[in-house]
């Protein structure tokens, strides 16, 4: 279960990376934010961001080019 989701199928790289930083500053410490994306490059700048932030990748999946990251927002 998220609180919050972002929806950035169809655009291009960078811009689910962009919306997915733009999203998480908005958010507060444990809120989750569901991100879907279709285009590649997110399966690994996505989870290479997180792995520098403050935030967490809870889960991810990916299901007919349709990728699912889970982020729990970090204090």
């Amino acid at each position: 279960m998220s609180d919050r989701t972002l929806d950035a199928s169809g655009l291009r790289c960078p811009m689910p990376l962009l919306k997915t930083k733009l999203e998480l500053n908005g958010m507060s410490p444990g809120e989750k934010l569901e991100v879907i994306a279709t285009d590649a490059g997110s399966a690994r700048d996505i989870p290479a961001f997180l792995e520098l932030s403050r935030h967490r990748l809870v889960n991810s999946s990916e299901t007919d080019g349709h990728y699912r990251f889970v982020i729990e927002c970090g204090g």
